[in-house]
């Protein structure tokens, strides 16, 4: 295939984005060689970005639980792809023909597989591209801004860090819920034996923040993991670890929130994720639990706000 004239895509704007649904989440897939992942999409009227190259992803489903599931099932059915780990990345915005902006989520990932060999259901063709050959493709100019401010972060950001604007570098913000019963026990689950992070081990209720606050989010994955009812009005910040997880992880600040109260009963509603919840004396922990939950534990008990991890 010959290199195409640069166009733009009529379909898609950079916009303001709304914070309620629907929505889509892309994947933004690079390898180890500085190559992105782009999918050519079928030349068909009223779809979105019709013949253009652009990323993996669709349009959130009623079942999706989170947008990291909606990218994630996207994946699977449109290229047979389940990658080990996506990290959120950025929110940006989409417009499709006659129809309101649509805020989509980006997800990043690494892949070094062959594109020729995925069993593609949509679109026409994936393959690997470098920033530079971008300039030929046709393609929306927020795909190519998306990819060149990654491919910037990873060319110049210590220990793998993705850096953005003028030295800043991205982080990841997790919220967690301590809640401790009238006997003193801590609130813990037990993670799925699949899960790509601390499989078998035991956890906070927790979640990445997504376009939302931290005790927004808080609020939301307790109703959405166990069914609890938390009220903002009833919750207090207790700790914050600021952790680098290790060479070619971002940055993350992990937020700690104690519920004063609460309403319901601690039940599994996300049997893919969790696999039970109990209430553990924190002197007595199991041996199987994440070590910054252990830490945060100790630190909360301990009345310490702050701590670090991984900075050395």
């Amino acid at each position: 295939m010959g290199p195409a004239e640069p166009a733009s895509c009529v379909c898609a704007d950079t916009v303001a984005v709304r914070d309620e649904e629907p929505g889509i989440a892309s994947a933004l897939i690079h390898n180890g060689g500085g190559e992105y992942l782009l999918h050519l999409r079928d030349d068909i009227p009223g779809i979105r970005e019709p013949g253009c190259w652009s990323l993996l992803g669709g349009a959130r489903e009623p079942g999706d639980r989170s947008w990291e599931d909606t990218v994630r099932r996207e994946l699977r059915e449109e290229a047979g792809l389940d990658l080990p780990a996506l990290e959120p990345f950025a929110v940006t915005g989409a417009v499709e023909e006659g129809s309101a902006p649509a805020s989509v989520r980006v997800y990043v990932g690494q892949w070094d597989g062959d594109p020729a060999r995925l069993p593609l259901t949509e679109g026409v063709m994936l393959r690997w591209f470098r920033p530079d050959d971008m300039d030929r493709l046709r393609m929306h100019p927020t795909t190519r801004d998306l990819v060149r401010t990654h491919a910037t972060g990873r060319a110049t950001a210590p220990s793998g860090a993705v850096r953005h604007g003028a030295g800043a570098v991205r982080h990841l913000v997790g919220a967690h819920l301590y809640l401790e019963d009238p006997a003193g026990r801590v609130l813990l689950g037990l993670r799925h034996h699949s899960a790509v992070f601390a499989p078998n081990t035991w956890h906070f209720l927790a979640g990445h923040c997504e376009q939302e606050s931290a005790v927004s989010c808080l609020v939301r994955e307790a109703e959405e993991e166990a069914g609890l009812g938390v009220d903002p009005r009833d919750v207090e910040f207790v700790h914050a670890l600021h952790q680098l997880p290790g060479p070619g992880r971002w940055p993350r600040l992990q937020l700690v929130f104690r519920a004063r109260a609460w309403t319901g009963v601690p039940e599994v509603r996300e049997p893919d994720k969790c696999l039970g919840w109990r209430w553990f004396d924190p002197a007595a922990l199991p041996e199987r639990v994440v070590p910054y939950t252990r830490e945060a534990i100790a630190h909360v008990r301990a009345g310490r706000p702050y701590s670090e991890a991984g900075w050395e």
